[in-house]
């Protein structure tokens, strides 16, 4: 059995950085820092490498294409409610809104500006 948690890292793909940037900022009140790699942009979510969880970044670049199909990213929130309501406000569609999943928590998705489908997931009501 593993001792740690395989997902270390996960990358959004966007077709427009500044518009799923200013999505994602505001959505989570995070401040995300642009990187240039060659032909690769990245916007970094914040990390801090001594904390549980992963990190990523959103990314632009020819071969990541915005999807609503495959794997699924799952953001950790206080409130799930209050963060659909941000989703609205900026551009983005609430697909299914929270639902209990008994003792794991709630959880709810949703459409980003870019067109990935994202979920969400709290401990609380």
């Amino acid at each position: 059995m593993s001792k740690f948690n395989p997902v270390i890292w996960f990358e959004i793909p966007v077709g427009d950085m500044e518009r799923g940037k200013a999505f994602y900022e505001a959505v989570f009140d995070e401040k995300l820092a642009i990187i240039d790699m060659g032909p690769r942009q990245m916007a970094m979510f914040p990390m801090e490498m001594a904390k549980q969880g992963a990190s990523g970044a959103l990314v632009k670049e020819e071969h990541f294409v915005p999807s609503y199909d495959g794997t699924l990213v799952y953001f950790s929130v206080a409130d799930i409610t209050d963060t659909l309501k941000k989703v609205v406000a900026n551009k983005g569609k609430e697909l299914i809104p929270k639902a209990s999943i008994g003792e794991y928590g709630f959880c709810a998705y949703f459409e980003d500006s870019e067109g990935n489908r994202i979920g969400l997931h709290s401990m609380n009501g």
